[in-house]
């Protein structure tokens, strides 16, 4: 259903893009025929008036219908039935082109009838960097005895340029529609990789479980036979066989843990959680376990929290299990809180190998393990701070760690109060 739905919204999402980036094309394009339909009728205005101004002076009245005639689109006809000259056409020309705020390169020809051809007139340059250049061919009209030409070489260049807001929008739209494909396709390929991942890991995993637990039922059988129980060497290997299989299986458990929080939206059960007695549990159960760890803790009874108690407990064994696996010596770990007035703060302090500080941001990926001699002693798949790290998020908590100034690192919980 998720994925149905997520498809869904892809799917529309594409689909409103493509529609707005169509409808800004239908605009450009319609602004374009506006710009072109506006630029039309300011130079068949002005070549009105030009053929005006060119009647005055004279005993003949100008003609009733149009002289104006547009051939395509940058090219005009105007019939004038009287003899004029070539420097006061062009005078008229650039004046009424000015007035109408017709800034653009044109070029114009007179008809000779003498010659019965059209003369060349000139090249005139909205920028004056362009005189002098050869014009192009201008056809002669049948049926027109004085008349003259007007060609705009740079009319569509000239009508782009004041398009420029919506060509760029347009382009805009576009480059968005190709970062959302992209990041459609890409989000597609993590998705994938991510559900062979954890279909890779949970069908492990599964099928670790049932050979372990075989080996576990036969290894606890065979610690109880007399024969076993009473060599000490056998007895011995047989105790190696059952611990290492039971790290193994907690092993596989946290994997699967971590893949079923990934898949499945993790619940915490928050309680108010007396912080002392959670770290002094903890501690007394890792000086069982190893003998030699020094672990003191400067906290009041009466400072609570609200937090998940197993998955809180959890976070706990994992910095102190840490802080002893990633130590050389003898390792000593110091635990305090600090009281604020907005936070409550969990320093979990040791006397390990450190951490390189470019490093430090990394640890909390997951299966990320620091390349270094010690981590390849120590077992594990890099999966405990990241646990960490996740439980903290969903608890709305900050954890951060820095290398202490002596020996070791620091990690502290910063808790909201």
């Amino acid at each position: 259903m998720k994925l149905r739905k997520f498809n869904l919204i892809m799917v529309i999402g594409l689909v409103a893009i493509v529609g707005i980036l169509i409808a800004q094309l239908l605009w450009t394009r319609q602004a374009y025929s506006l710009e072109e339909k506006k630029f039309s009728q300011k130079v068949h205005i002005a070549l009105l008036e030009v053929a005006r101004k060119l009647y005055e002076g004279t005993k003949i009245e100008l003609p009733g219908e149009n002289p104006v005639v547009k051939v395509s689109n940058d090219y005009y006809i105007v019939n004038i039935n009287n003899d004029f000259e070539p420097d006061i056409l062009e005078f008229y020309l650039k004046s009424e082109f000015e007035k109408s705020d017709i800034r653009t390169d044109f070029e114009y020809a007179m008809y000779n009838c003498q010659s019965d051809e059209m003369v060349y007139g000139n090249y005139i340059s909205a920028s004056n960097k362009a005189e002098g250049k050869k014009s192009v061919y201008f056809p002669k009209h049948k049926n027109l005895v004085y008349y003259f030409a007007i060609r705009f070489p740079n009319e569509r260049p000239y009508l782009l340029k004041s398009l420029l807001f919506w060509i760029g929008l347009s382009v805009a739209l576009v480059i968005i529609l190709l970062i959302y494909v992209y990041s459609i396709v890409i989000i597609l390929q993590q998705k994938r990789y991510s559900e062979l991942q954890r279909d890779f890991i949970d069908n492990m995993t599964h099928e670790f479980k049932t050979p372990l637990s075989s080996i576990l039922l036969a290894s606890n059988y065979l610690s109880r036979q007399p024969q076993i129980s009473g060599d000490e060497k056998l007895s011995k290997y047989t105790n190696i066989i059952i611990g290492q299989s039971n790290k193994l299986n907690s092993h596989i458990g946290e994997i699967l843990t971590i893949a079923k929080s990934d898949s499945v939206p993790m619940e915490l059960d928050k309680k108010p959680v007396k912080l002392a007695s959670v770290l002094n549990e903890a501690a007394e159960t890792m000086r069982l376990k190893h003998t030699l760890a020094d672990i003191s803790i400067d906290a009041k009874d009466d400072i609570s929290i609200q937090a998940d108690p197993f998955h809180f407990t959890n976070i706990v064994y994992n910095l102190i299990d840490n802080s002893i696996k990633y130590c050389d010596g003898k390792p000593e770990i110091s635990i305090r809180i600090l009281s604020e007035k907005q936070l409550t703060k969990l320093e979990f302090s040791d006397n390990g190998i450190g951490i390189p500080t470019e490093k430090i941001p990394n640890i909390f990926d997951r299966f990320y393990r620091i390349p270094n001699s010690r981590s390849n002693e120590v077992n594990g798949f890099g999966l405990g701070l990241y646990y960490v790290k996740k439980i903290c998020l969903l608890h709305g908590w900050k954890i951060s760690v820095r290398n202490n100034p002596s020996k070791g690192i620091t990690v502290i919980l910063s808790i909201p109060n």
